[in-house]
């Protein structure tokens, strides 16, 4: 049944005879043609009735007509099952999907633009259409005086159909077109309006026209079900019946008892509670409907009776309409129409077949019995085929697929919430890679389809869900794993920087074995990589992908440490880099012989020319491997401590062995710091050339040895100095001086002679505490940090955040300063309480690492970074730059005896078991004065004294018990005369570490 009201029409629409039509109450009128109404539209020009698929159309009385025109039945060829009228025309959409457009004169034509595409729903505004179709894309034509085409801001518009691009990602639910205005809906409820605004129907809180999709924010998670637009107002239905209403308001067509334009989506109040199912918006009038209690509400204009109270008036709150008796009885509401005056509903009867009057047809989604589907056979592979194209290839389709919607979780979509059930793609992706046939497709689509439409600049979260459904994909295939995941890293690093924000918090949260398959994935394309390279294999092309796979990784790292995420820094750890550094060691010792072999040769005369073109090979591949190596340098967290020495030591020897040696420093061991000083300030030196020490009035070459106990000489004197630079705190920790009485080059040299040390690989006794290396890395330290500094300090500041009472804290009589500086402004003022008390910690520490030293690291920084003109050191995590610099805090004396080697002697003999046990009687003092003796420094190395070498050699020399033992620090060899008894031993030992600046080294 068909019950309408409002301005006057043909009697029945020709739909019946006259006779036939049923007027109740207040203008209502009701008919049953022998052949239901499908589905029917009325726009200002026309109303448009769907018969068996047949489609008849009335021309509406106007100001251009006044009268109605004669029913008159389309001549198409095929079946319509929705109509839709606008300002001067229709749409129509066939059962295949095809779209028709009717203009003025009645004439259907194809709508250019949509071939080979199947259209699910459709709509029209005055002068612009839109059309959704299977795979999730949004068509529109028409005008775009006002933006409703959703594209640029100077698109003169068009007649044929023009995608959406900024929506492709966004699974769909409903479109709506209005009179110059769009909007469409998520999956999710997410509501996107665009075009025409001067009423404020978009909902933005503004009158400005938008020319792009843009969402509604006022609206997310409301649970949007459906959406409506009218003439200059639109209206949103939320899951549960709650009704809003926004834009112009002039006629009362906004319910909410009054007559202004409301620029933000507003509940109509005295709605609530109804549990409206429907609601739809005229040009100046909105109708809603109660399935329930089978009641239609009514609202807006009314001047031509289309509110159906029998009242000509503009009414401002919901009031029922005065339907049939019948209806309430045999009939359920199917579809209520607003038109330009008129008002329609359609009845069904509640047993009969509804037919599919406005079908609510959605984007075409994955799903689980989809899947079942396929891998049963039952249907043919063409098939199969051509919906895997459509879901795969459509990033609205997959987005849309595997939502959580159990408690309407998909409702709450969000910047925080991605909304996806990760257990049934899991399951589902699985039940796919079993099968040969489908994946070996699937994959095909996404590679060649899905992947190169991605849009950079997507619409909406919704539209990034893709980034987490792939990865899940790629890691089970067993082929294509690095093509796909080259191409989704291309795209991901392609995407505007709010929505890697977003993606970035998607993948903070997501399941820890999801979180782990994503790191996965791209450590293993870079272990690929650089597998390769380690094989041999050049190109820019390695080194361009390469570096793709580890921005990705770097992001996912970066996210991991920031969200705090349980995963281990031992699953970013890319072993394969340890392989390179052995092909390169390998290359570069290789490269070594055939220089000697080249120089020889040239000396017999024996070669014209030494480069030979396998030379040239070995050369561009040894670049090669410089190249990966400084990549590799700007992502630390792939390689471990060990591959990370090596790398800084191989780059540090590349600058080393194409350089001649500098300018041999000559120091007087009592002036070791102002000697330095005065040779720096001269500014000769070259800080990329290798250190070269020799002390005044000393015979020996700097073999590393000399250059070590330069260091540590310097180290003493730097602590000694009477610039006082340095304070030595509790912790016997040092940190720079605060009261800047100090020159500012004080500081800038005191850096310059780290950053040597650490360029030539020489220790600094020293003892910085962490926060120096993490304000190096820029990285700020912590409270822990200050606890490692000044322990009783950092106690204090902890018992006050620990305090319960607040009377307590107030007691300590704290305000926000230190030792009489101002933490922030008038903070002599401002009392520490329980409530601002971490923020005074916070001040606290930051003055102490920062404020109060700003000056001086600034200067120590600046000298830092010329004395190590090596930047890989930024590789290294503090702990681990600490410990290149300082050298290992750990002793293990015994691992020192494990590793010792002899000459003229083996460790079973009399002599090395008496060495051995002094040895070890030494204090822990005498110990590490044993080590100056021996390497010129008193430092572990990194690694442990596995990684120096130490070798004890019997000297045969007469007056053996007379001789002291001897070192040569450069290559940590220890002579030891044959002395007769272990007492002559201990006490010529201990007397040699003792005074060992005024015995022979070399």
């Amino acid at each position: 049944m068909l019950c309408f009201w409002g301005a006057q029409v043909r009697e029945g629409f020709e739909l019946v005879k006259p006779d036939q039509v049923k007027h109740g109450k207040c203008g209502l009128r009701s008919l049953c043609p022998r052949t239901a109404v499908q589905d029917m539209s009325a726009g200002r020009s026309f109303a448009g009735f769907i018969q068996d698929g047949k489609v008849s159309v009335l021309r509406l009385r106007s100001e251009d007509y006044d009268h109605d025109g004669k029913l008159k039945q389309l001549q198409l060829k095929n079946k319509i099952r929705l109509i839709v009228c606008g300002g001067d025309g229709a749409v129509l959409l066939a059962n295949g999907g095809k779209v028709l457009i009717m203009d003025k004169s009645t004439v259907c034509k194809p709508l250019k633009g949509l071939e080979n595409r199947q259209v699910i729903q459709i709509a029209c505004g005055d002068h612009h259409s839109v059309a959704l179709t299977n795979d999730g894309q949004v068509f529109v034509w028409g005008e775009n005086s006002h933006g409703q085409l959703g594209s640029r801001k100077d698109h003169p518009g068009s007649p044929s159909a023009q995608h959406v691009q900024s929506l492709s990602g966004v699974p769909l639910a409903q479109i709506s077109a209005g009179g110059d205005h769009s909007f469409v809906l998520s999956l999710s409820g997410v509501v996107f309006g665009w075009g025409k605004n001067s009423a404020g129907q978009l909902g933005l809180g503004d009158t400005t026209d938008r020319h792009v999709p843009t969402v509604v924010n006022s609206l997310n998670q409301k649970k949007t079900v459906s959406i409506s637009c009218g003439g200059e107002h639109t209206a949103t239905l939320s899951k549960g019946g709650t009704v809003f209403t926004f834009g112009s308001g002039g006629c009362g067509q906004l319910g909410h008892k009054s007559f202004r334009d409301e620029h933000h989506p507003r509940v109509v109040a005295e709605l609530w509670g109804s549990e409206v199912s429907q609601v739809t918006c005229g040009r100046h009038h909105t109708l809603v409907s109660v399935t329930s209690s089978k009641l239609i509400y009514s609202f807006g204009c009314g001047m031509q009776g289309q509110l159906g109270n029998g009242e000509m008036i503009k009414q401002s709150v919901p009031f029922p309409v005065d339907l049939p008796t019948e209806c309430n009885h045999d009939y359920t509401i199917e579809k209520i129409i607003a038109g330009e005056n008129h008002s329609f509903a359609l009845f069904f009867k509640e047993l009969e077949s509804k037919g599919i009057s406005n079908p609510s047809r959605g984007v075409l989604t994955l799903n689980d019995r989809m899947i079942d589907r396929w891998l049963s056979g039952t249907d043919p592979w063409a098939t199969i085929k051509q919906e895997i194209n459509t879901v795969f290839s459509s990033a609205a389709s997959l987005n849309g697929s595997f939502l959580k919607t159990s408690c309407d979780d998909h409702y709450q979509t969000s910047e925080d919430h991605c909304c996806l059930d990760f257990d049934l793609v899991k399951s589902s992706f699985a039940k796919l890679s079993g099968n040969k046939s489908l994946i070996s497709e699937v994959v095909k689509v996404v590679q060649q389809t899905l992947l190169p439409s991605l849009n950079p600049n997507p619409v909406g979260v919704e539209s990034l869900r893709v980034y987490l459904l792939l990865p899940e994909l790629i890691i089970r295939l067993k082929k294509q794993k690095t093509e796909l995941t080259e191409a989704l890293a291309s795209k991901i690093l392609q995407l505007d920087p709010d929505s890697h924000k977003v993606l970035e918090k998607y993948w903070s949260k997501l399941p820890d074995d999801w979180l782990k398959s994503l790191v996965k994935i791209f450590r293993r394309a870079s272990a690929e990589l650089i597998g390769q390279i380690s094989c041999g294999k050049m190109g820019c092309d390695l080194t361009r992908r390469l570096k793709k796979f580890l921005k990705i990784l770097q992001m996912i790292y970066q996210v991991c440490c920031s969200a705090n995420r349980d995963i281990p820094n031992r699953d970013f750890i890319i072993h394969e880099i340890s392989d390179l550094l052995d092909t390169l060691q390998a290359t570069l010792e290789d490269l070594q012989l055939r220089l000697q072999l080249l120089q020889l040769l040239r000396l017999l005369q024996l070669l014209q020319s030494a480069m030979t073109e396998d030379w040239e090979d070995m050369l561009k591949l040894k670049d090669f491997y410089f190249v990966t190596i400084n990549i590799l340098v700007k992502f630390p967290f792939v390689a471990d401590n060990v591959s990370k020495r090596r790398i800084f030591h191989s780059l540090q020897c590349q600058l080393f062995r194409f350089r001649a040696n500098g300018k041999v420093l000559h120091i007087n061991r009592e002036s070791v710091w102002l000697d330095t000083l005065t040779y720096l300030r001269k500014k000769k030196h070259s800080f990329r050339n290798p250190l070269q020490v020799t002390f005044i009035g000393e015979n020996g070459v700097d073999m590393r040895g000399l250059s070590a106990e330069f260091f540590s000489l310097l180290s003493q004197s730097l602590l000694k100095w009477e610039n006082k630079v340095l304070e030595v705190h509790e912790s016997s920790l040092v940190w720079f001086n605060p009261d800047g009485m100090q020159a500012n080059r004080d500081f800038y040299y005191l850096g310059v002679i780290c950053g040597m040390a650490l360029y030539n690989l020489h220790y600094i006794n020293i003892d910085f505490p962490l926060a120096l290396f993490k304000k190096l890395l820029q990285q700020r330290p912590t409270l822990n940090d200050l606890e490692e500094l000044s322990p009783v300090e950092a106690r204090s500041l902890k018992s006050l955040l620990e305090e319960d009472e607040d009377e307590v804290v107030d007691m300590l009589f704290l305000d926000f300063t230190f030792k009489g500086k101002k933490l922030i402004p008038n903070g002599d003022q401002i009392q520490v309480t329980k409530v601002n008390r971490q923020k005074y910690v916070d001040l606290y520490v930051d003055f102490v690492f920062n404020k109060s030293v700003k000056k001086q690291f600034k200067h120590f920084s600046r000298g830092f970074f010329k004395g190590c003109p090596l930047d890989a050191w930024s590789m290294f995590h503090p702990e681990e730059l600490q410990e290149l610099l300082h050298g290992s805090p750990k002793y293990e004396w015994k691992e020192l005896q494990q590793c010792a080697s002899y000459e003229k002697c083996s460790a079973s003999d009399e002599l090395i078991k008496n060495f051995w046990t002094v040895f070890f009687e030494l204090s822990e003092e005498n110990k590490k004065k044993f080590l100056i003796f021996l390497y010129g420094t008193d430092r572990v190395p990194v690694g442990g004294f596995s990684k120096r070498s130490l070798k004890i050699l019997l000297s045969d020399c007469p007056d053996a018990d007379d001789r002291l033992p001897e070192a040569q620090t450069c290559f940590g060899i220890l002579i030891l005369p044959k002395y007769s008894d272990i007492n002559t031993l201990r006490n010529k030992l201990i007397h040699a570490v003792s005074f060992c600046e005024v015995f022979g080294r070399g």
